[in-house]
C-alpha cells in the first residue's frame, strides 16, 4: 500500500491540452479538474530509492468539478469529488480493470485480449497501473507498460496483433512496419498506454517517468542476460487514436481564420510522440464514438507510430513542459 505523503503543494488548475480555440473548446467537454500534488512512494522494486525531491512518483488529490446544466434555467449545479490517485505494480487482481481499458485497443478485432492482459500483468518489473487509493471497488484508471515484441512473438495475442497491424498498414509504410516486426523485432517495445479520458494530465509526466526508468533499471536488474537484453529497446511502437478532420486536404488551403485543427490528439502526449516518430500511418476505425457537435467535422482514426528510443529523453522533457504550461 502507498505510504501516507508527507507534504502538500498548491492546487494546480487543469486546462485542455490542445492548441487552438476550437480544440480547447472540444477538450472542455471533459471534466474541469483541480489537483493537489502530493509526494508518494507507492511501488515496489527500485523505485523506493527515489527521493521526494526527484518528484518521480506522486499521489494526487483530485477535486473534480462536474457541471450540470438544468433545462429550466441557466444556473449550474457543482459537485465535487475528491480522490487520491496512487501508482501500483500490476497484479492478477487487475485483470478485469486492464481488460476494460484495452477493450478497443485493436478497434473491433476479435483477438486474444485476455492473453494480452496476462502478459501485461505478468511483467511486474516494468509497468504501472493507476488506482484510487483505498477505493472499495479497486477500479483502474490507467495502465502503462512496454512489451518486447520479440520476446513474446510466439504468443497468440502478439501474433494476432502483428497480423492486425500488417492488415491496416498503408502501402507506403508497409516495408518499415515489416522490418520492425521482422529483423528488428527483438529491439522493438510495444508501448501500451491506456487510461480513462479525464485522468488528470498532471499524472502523465510521473507515469511516463516511471515506465522509462523501469525499462532502464530492467537492463541492469533482471536476473538473466536474455531478460536484461529484452529491455534494451531501440524502438517503441505505439497504437493510439486521434480525431482527423474529414476535409484535411482542403484544410491545408483553407483560410487562416479557420479555428479547426487538422488533427485533435485525444492524449496530449501523442502529439509529441507523433512529432518525434520515425514513421507513422493512419488507418480507418470501424468503431466510432458518438460525435458531439464540436466534432461533427472530424473522424476518429487509428494512429500507429514508431519512435526511436534515443528520442525518449526529448519526449520526457517536452511532456513536462507541456503539462507545466497548460
Amino acid at each position: 500500500m502507498p505510504r501516507q505523503p508527507g507534504r502538500h503543494s498548491n492546487f494546480l488548475k487543469t486546462r485542455p491540452l490542445t492548441f487552438s480555440p476550437f480544440a480547447r473548446c472540444v477538450a472542455q467537454l471533459a471534466s474541469t479538474c483541480k489537483l493537489k500534488r502530493l509526494i508518494q512512494e507507492s511501488k515496489s522494486h527500485r523505485k523506493f530509492s527515489i527521493t521526494p525531491s526527484d518528484n518521480q512518483y506522486i499521489k494526487h488529490h483530485l477535486k473534480e468539478k462536474i457541471e450540470q446544466s438544468e433545462s429550466s434555467d441557466d444556473e449550474d449545479n457543482e459537485e465535487f469529488v475528491q480522490a487520491d490517485f496512487a501508482f501500483f505494480d500490476p497484479k492478477p487482481d487487475d485483470f478485469h480493470g486492464v481488460k476494460i481499458l484495452l477493450q478497443t485497443y485493436l478497434d473491433d478485432k476479435q483477438w486474444d485480449l485476455s492473453g494480452f492482459v496476462d502478459l501485461i500483468l505478468a511483467q511486474t518489473t516494468v509497468g504501472t497501473v493507476v488506482k484510487v487509493e483505498d477505493s472499495e471497488d479497486d477500479g483502474l484508471f490507467s495502465v502503462i507498460t512496454a512489451l518486447n515484441l520479440g520476446r513474446y512473438k510466439d504468443q497468440r495475442c502478439i501474433m494476432e496483433l502483428k497480423e492486425f497491424l500488417l492488415k491496416v498498414c498503408e502501402e507506403g509504410t508497409l516495408s518499415n512496419l515489416k522490418l520492425l516486426l521482422g529483423e528488428e523485432v527483438w529491439n522493438a517495445g510495444l508501448l501500451v498506454s491506456q487510461r480513462v479520458v479525464n485522468l488528470p494530465p498532471q499524472l502523465l509526466p510521473p507515469l511516463y517517468d516511471a515506465l522509462f526508468d523501469e525499462v532502464s533499471w530492467a537492463t541492469e536488474d533482471e536476473p538473466t542476460v536474455d531478460l536484461r537484453n529484452s529491455f534494451r529497446f531501440k524502438f517503441y511502437l505505439l497504437i493510439t487514436k486521434i480525431y482527423k478532420h474529414k476535409n484535411i486536404g482542403q484544410q491545408k488551403h483553407a483560410s487562416r481564420s479557420s479555428n479547426e485543427e487538422p488533427i485533435i490528439y485525444i492524449k496530449p502526449e501523442d502529439e509529441i510522440f507523433h512529432k518525434l516518430s520515425r514513421w507513422s500511418f493512419n488507418f480507418p476505425l470501424r468503431t466510432q464514438q458518438l460525435a458531439t457537435h464540436e466534432l461533427r467535422n472530424y473522424r476518429l482514426v487509428g494512429l500507429i507510430m514508431a519512435v526511436e528510443a534515443e528520442k525518449i529523453s526529448t519526449f520526457r522533457q517536452e511532456l513536462k513542459s507541456l503539462i507545466m504550461e497548460s
